[in-house]
């Protein structure tokens, strides 16, 4: 029950924070960064939310139900923007691909000169 009072308090927090800065990000993500940095912080320990978020997960389906059922309701609007929402899938996608590649290409040049550099000096 503790578990869940966390979880639920992170979420209340992040959904007024939300709120107080004009909504630009999402109080769900906002208060799972609280509750990550809690966690890591050891504000709060990982096995008192361990139960409460093993049950959520399970039970995660459950969440799904909704959206699946809106899905179905405005079926017609989802038709006449079917290319729309196609595109701007791929093209989203694809960008995505492309800067977490350029970006873990990146990172692991640098490293590997920074590893280098370390060879060399310990040389």
């Amino acid at each position: 029950m503790t578990g869940l009072f966390f979880i639920l308090l992170f979420w209340l927090v992040g959904n007024a924070l939300s709120l107080l800065t004009g909504g630009y990000v999402s109080g769900n993500i906002i208060g799972m960064i609280l509750l990550f940095a809690s966690l890591c912080l050891h504000w709060v320990k990982a096995e008192t939310v361990r139960p409460a978020a093993k049950f959520l997960l399970g039970a995660m389906a459950l969440f799904f139900v909704p959206y699946g059922v809106g899905l179905m309701d405005s079926y017609r609007v989802i038709l006449e923007n079917l290319w729309a929402i196609l595109v701007s899938g791929i093209v989203s996608t694809i960008l995505v691909l492309l800067v977490a590649g350029k970006t873990f290409q990146s990172l692991n040049r640098r490293a590997r000169l920074r590893h280098i550099k370390h060879l060399r000096h310990d040389a």
